[in-house]
């Protein structure tokens, strides 16, 4: 199930990684990937919960990463060759929700108790702690991509939706 979305969650975590660079370090930019792949994948997880969810997005596509590129201000060079390919695989809704739960513990906490209880968490022994509880380490590599004012501009953009999603009947409706 996951290996449908394995395309989008893999050139959306590139994407947040070009977006919000790790601090110096071989050691450090694994640690943010790592933390990037484990918001994505949640992300992904929450947007297509389903088979039928994931087969769709990866006959469709998910859209490509312009106007993503657009809102952080990297849209000034065009990407060409391989980079138009992996870009083509971005999400902006997931990039949007990952960067939303990598700026909120509290809510990377729901997000990750959502997911876990969903069908892609199923079928595998499942474990987001770098996202969910990191350590002052992985705070420290991945600083741009945690910070809520510098990621607000992708973070806002499908924020509404992800609260939606975690908490559909919200206190109060009917």
């Amino acid at each position: 199930m996951c290996a449908d979305l394995s395309p989008v969650i893999a050139a959306t975590t590139q994407w947040l990684l070009r977006a919000y660079p790790a601090a110096d370090g071989a050691l450090s930019e694994v640690l943010a990937e790592v933390q990037a792949r484990q918001a994505v994948t949640v992300a992904a997880w929450l947007r297509y919960p389903t088979p039928v969810d994931a087969a769709l997005v990866a006959m469709a596509g998910p859209g490509g990463s312009a106007r993503l590129d657009w809102v952080v201000g990297a849209d000034t060079v065009l990407p060409e060759g391989d980079e138009v390919a992996w870009r083509s695989w971005v999400d902006e809704a997931v990039a949007s929700w990952a960067a939303c739960l990598l700026s909120s513990p509290a809510l990377a906490e729901q997000a990750v108790a959502a997911v876990t209880a969903g069908e892609h968490a199923a079928e595998m022994p499942i474990e987001f702690r770098r996202l969910t509880f990191p350590a002052e380490r992985d705070r420290q590599a991945a600083t741009l991509m945690r910070h809520p004012d510098l990621t607000a501009s992708v973070a806002d953009l499908h924020r509404a939706q992800l609260l939606a999603r975690l908490d559909p009947d919200p206190v109060g409706s009917t």
